[in-house]
C-alpha cells in the first residue's frame, strides 16, 4: 500500500498541477475563428472585430502569456507583459519551456520589480500597459491577464506629479506605523493611475477580458493586485480617513495633497464597467477541488474544511490538532463523551477567534460523524497564515506549521494515556503553492507525532527549533529531507493547501 506521504504528494501535485497557467488557460480559453472570429472564455462569447491586444502582470503571467499566444495565433496584433525580475532565466534553468515565450513572440516581456518592489523597471513596464490601453477604439479587444502575486508591484503607475519614490515612502510609513495590507492597498490606489480600476478606464471603449488567478482569500476582484479592471469600493475619503488614522494627513508631499485635493470624491460608478468582464481562471477553491477528487479516487472520504484559514500559525495548527483528536475519538468508536463535548466546543471558539470567512464549523463537524472508520479520511483546506518571526533560523509558514501540528498531536498522545489517536495513523502536511515556503527550497512539510517522538528520543528539543523559526534545519534531520515538501518552482500561486489524513490502524 501507498504510504500516507506519497498519497499526500499525489494530491499536492494534482492540486497545482490544475492551476498551472497552461493547462488552466487551454481548458478556459478557446477562439472560434467561422464567421466574425469569437474568443470564448468558458462558453461567453467575445467577438473580435478588429484588433486584439494582450497586456498581463505578476509571477504567473509569463506561463499564462505562453499559452494565450499559442491558441490566439496571428489574432494577437501586439502584447506587453510585467513580469518579476529574473523569472524568464529561473523558468529556463528549471527546464520550463512551456512556460516561455516562442522566439518572435508578438508579447514584449518587461522584467522588474526586484524582491516585489516596485521600480523604475516596473513602472516603465506600466508606462507601456497604460500607453498601449489609451489608444485603444471601441472595435478592439484587450485581453488583461493577472496573477495576483506580484501583479501590484508590477503595475506601479503614481498619478502626477507624484513620483514612485515619494509614494514609495508614503506606502513604507504607513507600513512602519502598523497599517494592514488592505489599508496600504487603499491608498496605493488612490494615489495610482491604473489601480482601482484605472486600466479599465482607459481602455475604454475597447471591450476587455481580464483572466485573473487569484492568490487572496475569498477572491474579491477590486483586491486582487489591486483591482486594476474592477470598479473599486473605495474612494478619496478612504484613504484620507487611513492617513488620519495613521498621523500621515499633515506629513505628506506637496504632489500627493494636491492629487488628493483633486481626485474624485466617488468611486467609479459600476455602470462605468460594461465593457469589463473579470473571470476568476485560478483559485485556491479550484485548487482544493482537484485534490479531492485526487483523495476519492485514492480511496479516501475527503472533505474541504475551508479556502480561507487564515491566522497566526500556532492558532492554526491548535484548530488542526483539535480537529485531527476529535476524528480520532469517531475512528475509535469512542465518538460521544466528555472528551468530544469538550473538543467540540474548543473548536467552535478557535474557528470563532481566526474569523475564518465562510466557514460553517458546525456543519462541517456533522458531516464527520456520518463518516464511519471504514474508509481513510483526508481533510483539505486552504488560505495563507501568518508567522510573527522572532528567531534567526529557516524555514516558512508552511514547514512551521505541519511542526507544530506534529508537536501538538504528540503532546496530546502523551497526556492522554490511552489515546484514540495511537489507534490512528495521522500525516499533516502544508505546502506552497507556488513551490517556496520561506527562504528555503523547500515547499512545505509533512509531520506526524511519530516524527516528534522519533525527535525527542534523539534529544532534538523541537520547542527550541520552533522559537528559532528553524523548521526547515528541524525536518532536514530526518531521512534526507524526506519529510520535507520539495518541488521546485510551479509557475503558478493560489496561496497554500493543508491535507489531513488519516487511517485506522
Amino acid at each position: 500500500t501507498m504510504s500516507l506521504r506519497e498519497h499526500s504528494l499525489s494530491l499536492f501535485r494534482g492540486a497545482v498541477g490544475t492551476v498551472r497557467p497552461a493547462p488552466m488557460l487551454k481548458r478556459a480559453l478557446k477562439l472560434r475563428e467561422d464567421g466574425c472570429p469569437q474568443l470564448l472564455v468558458r462558453g461567453q462569447a467575445f467577438p473580435v472585430k478588429r484588433d486584439l491586444y494582450l497586456v498581463g502582470f505578476g509571477k504567473a503571467v509569463l506561463g499564462m502569456a505562453a499559452a494565450a499566444e499559442e491558441i490566439l495565433g496571428d489574432h494577437l496584433t501586439r502584447g506587453i507583459i510585467n513580469v518579476p525580475l529574473g523569472i524568464q532565466e529561473s523558468l529556463q534553468q528549471a527546464g520550463m519551456q512551456e512556460m516561455l515565450l516562442k522566439p518572435h513572440s508578438k508579447i514584449q516581456v518587461i522584467e522588474g520589480a526586484k524582491n516585489n518592489l516596485p521600480d523604475a523597471e516596473a513602472l516603465k513596464g506600466a508606462v507601456a500597459i497604460q500607453e498601449l490601453a489609451e489608444g485603444l477604439t471601441a472595435d478592439d479587444l484587450l485581453l488583461v491577464l493577472i496573477s495576483g502575486r506580484g501583479g501590484s508591484a508590477l503595475l506601479p503607475a503614481p498619478i502626477p506629479p507624484i513620483l514612485l519614490e515619494e509614494k514609495e515612502r508614503l506606502t513604507k510609513l504607513l507600513a512602519s506605523r502598523g497599517a494592514a495590507i488592505q489599508e496600504l492597498n487603499i491608498v496605493r490606489k488612490t494615489l495610482s493611475v491604473l489601480k482601482g480600476g484605472g486600466l479599465a478606464q482607459l481602455a475604454h471603449p475597447a471591450q476587455v477580458v481580464s483572466l485573473i488567478l487569484s492568490d487572496v482569500i475569498g477572491d474579491p476582484l477590486d483586491i486582487i493586485a489591486s483591482g486594476p479592471t474592477a470598479a473599486s469600493s473605495h474612494s478619496v475619503q478612504d484613504c484620507l480617513q487611513i492617513l488620519t488614522k495613521y498621523n500621515l494627513l499633515h506629513h505628506l508631499p506637496e504632489s500627493v495633497e494636491m492629487v488628493l485635493s483633486s481626485s474624485p470624491t466617488k468611486p467609479t460608478a459600476p455602470e462605468n464597467f460594461s465593457h469589463v468582464s473579470n473571470i476568476i481562471l485560478g483559485s485556491n477553491t479550484q485548487a482544493l477541488e482537484e485534490a479531492k477528487c485526487q483523495a476519492e479516487g485514492l480511496g479516501y472520504a475527503a472533505l474541504v474544511l475551508s479556502a480561507a484559514v487564515r491566522g497566526e500559525v500556532s492558532r492554526v495548527a491548535t484548530l488542526y490538532c483539535q480537529l485531527i483528536q476529535l476524528v480520532c475519538l469517531g475512528f475509535t468508536g469512542l465518538g460521544d463523551g466528555p472528551l468530544r463535548d469538550e473538543l467540540r466546543r474548543n473548536l467552535l471558539q478557535l474557528a470563532a477567534e481566526l474569523q475564518i470567512p465562510g466557514l460553517d464549523l458546525d456543519k462541517f463537524l456533522q458531516a464527520l460523524r456520518g463518516l464511519g472508520p471504514a474508509r481513510p479520511l483526508c481533510i483539505l483546506a486552504g488560505g495563507e497564515t501568518t508567522v510573527q518571526l522572532q528567531g534567526t533560523g529557516k524555514g516558512g509558514r508552511n514547514q512551521e506549521l505541519a511542526l507544530r501540528v506534529g508537536l501538538g498531536l504528540h503532546r496530546a498522545q502523551a497526556t492522554g494515556g490511552s489515546s484514540p489517536q495511537g489507534r490512528c495513523e495521522i500525516l499533516f502536511f502544508s505546502g506552497g503553492t507556488d513551490g517556496q515556503d520561506g527562504p528555503t527550497e523547500a515547499a512545505g512539510a509533512f509531520c506526524s507525532p511519530g516524527l516528534v517522538a522519533e525527535a525527542l528520543q534523539e534529544g532534538l528539543d523541537v520547542e527550541t527549533f520552533l522559537r528559532n523559526d528553524d523548521s526547515y534545519t528541524f525536518f532536514s534531520q530526518f531521512q534526507g529531507g524526506h519529510h520535507l515538501l520539495v518541488t521546485g518552482l510551479t509557475g503558478t500561486n493560489v496561496m497554500d493547501i493543508q491535507a489531513i489524513l488519516i487511517r485506522a490502524m
